[in-house]
């Protein structure tokens, strides 16, 4: 069976969409049945800057993996606005249109799974397979265009009337539709006009690579951080999303507290900004790092006593954090920002995972972490590594919804050559924090 994945993020991307789709085809290429192929830009998130390895390079395919990879130019804007990022996405629309049209004269896919956002390249493989009577796959990680109008970002009501047509369209043209949280599933179920099942695909963990360390094992020692320090860890991109400001400013509440230190490690647009609040502010409470290696992802949790899951309350269930399931895997307990009745509620209040705090409020983020530091937490920490290693094993989730979409019989075994399926991101000498 031939797949071909169509997303805009791949390896060596080590966060957020590319990770995921990276462990997924690499995965489905170990099975001898599959025949795995892959479309995408040239690597350049979460920095925003295009990978070092892919400067000045065009159209071209790599293998990796057992993974054939076709490679197509994009815009990276250095600020991505929102009109920018509309033109970045536009660009690998455009770029990769050129290999569409060439895997017209060639032998076809069978199936083409479309990682969505960009929600608009879903046009692409819908028109392919219409010519060459192909199946699509549309997985959801984001709903692009909800988050876009409840953030702000974009305001002008007939450009919104008009994406929503289109994914309206998008969708229910796929053959098949899946997304990473029942949140989601049941907010594409409500506001979307759908004709078919949605699929629930969540986003998984490798529980054998992440797992919990001792302290000894952390990176304490290289952050230069006492092992009598109390650390409040936030691990990831830095975004619109999340509203990290309020960070910067509970750390300046709480700097009589000698003994905790707030630690954010991670890349984005918002990452100089809190830098300059928090040298404006004067406060020695804080570190900042940048992405770390990979393999050292365990060794970065482990230095937290505490960890912090954030996003405004605008975004709900149109996205779902996936630091959590990293988190979760490495046995820590988390302070984390939801309303009620939505999925990320759900899964935390339900198993017991950490404490939640009231989205967008400086106020409640003081006082969560206040109390969660008189807490014993070790019940809550416990419940974390035993609810990764039963709902968010990447092998059962993985071959149970291959076998769901698949006409194939059940996967056999993978090919024996292939010894590991984590991949190899030290490889380019990339770093990673989560997403």
């Amino acid at each position: 069976m031939k797949v071909l994945f169509y997303g805009i993020n791949y390896y060596p991307e080590l966060t957020g969409i590319g990770k995921y789709t990276t462990e997924m085809a690499e995965w489905l290429a170990s099975h001898k049945e599959y025949d795995v192929s892959m479309l995408t830009a040239m690597p350049y998130y979460p920095k925003w800057e295009t990978n070092e390895n892919y400067k000045n390079k065009f159209w071209h395919k790599e293998d990796i993996k057992n993974v054939d990879v076709y490679r197509c130019p994009i815009y990276v804007p250095k600020n991505p606005t929102a009109v920018r990022r509309i033109i970045h996405e536009l660009s690998f629309f455009l770029s990769s249109m050129v290999m569409w049209i060439k895997f017209l004269f060639i032998p076809k896919v069978d199936l083409i799974i479309f990682l969505s956002p960009p929600f608009h390249c879903g046009l692409l493989p819908l028109i392919y397979s219409k010519i060459k009577k192909s199946k699509v796959l549309t997985h959801i990680h984001d709903l692009q265009i909800d988050a876009a109008k409840e953030l702000g970002m974009i305001k002008n009501k007939n450009l919104l009337s008009l994406m929503f047509k289109i994914e309206n369209y998008l969708i229910n043209d796929s053959d098949y539709i899946s997304t990473i949280s029942t949140g989601m599933q049941k907010r594409i179920e409500r506001t979307k006009s759908i004709n078919k099942e949605i699929f629930h695909f969540p986003n998984w963990v490798d529980t054998n690579f992440i797992k919990p360390l001792d302290k000894k094992e952390s990176l304490r020692e290289k952050f230069n951080i006492d092992e009598s320090k109390t650390v409040i860890l936030y691990s990831g991109n830095i975004g619109a999303k999340q509203g990290l400001d309020k960070i910067v400013l509970v750390a300046e509440s709480l700097q009589e507290k000698k003994d905790v230190l707030f630690v954010i490690v991670g890349t984005g647009i918002g990452m100089s900004h809190l830098q300059e609040m928090a040298v404006e502010k004067n406060l020695e409470n804080i570190q900042f790092h940048p992405l770390q290696p990979y393999n050292e992802l365990s060794n970065l949790m482990a230095i937290a006593d505490l960890h912090l899951v954030l996003q405004k309350s605008e975004v709900g269930d149109l996205l779902l954090p996936s630091k959590l399931t990293t988190i979760l895997a490495a046995g820590g307990c988390s302070i984390v920002t939801a309303l009620p009745n939505t999925n990320l509620y759900d899964i935390v209040q339900n198993h017991n995972l950490g404490n939640i705090i009231k989205p967008d409020c400086t106020e409640s983020l003081l006082n969560g972490i206040v109390d969660s530091l008189e807490m014993d937490l070790n019940e809550k920490r416990k419940n974390a590594r035993a609810y990764a290693i039963k709902h968010l094993s990447k092998e059962e989730i993985l071959s149970n919804f291959f076998d769901k979409i698949s006409a194939k019989p059940k996967l056999t075994d993978p090919i024996p050559s292939h010894t590991s399926l984590q991949p190899n991101y030290a490889e380019m000498g990339e770093l990673v924090g989560q997403e």
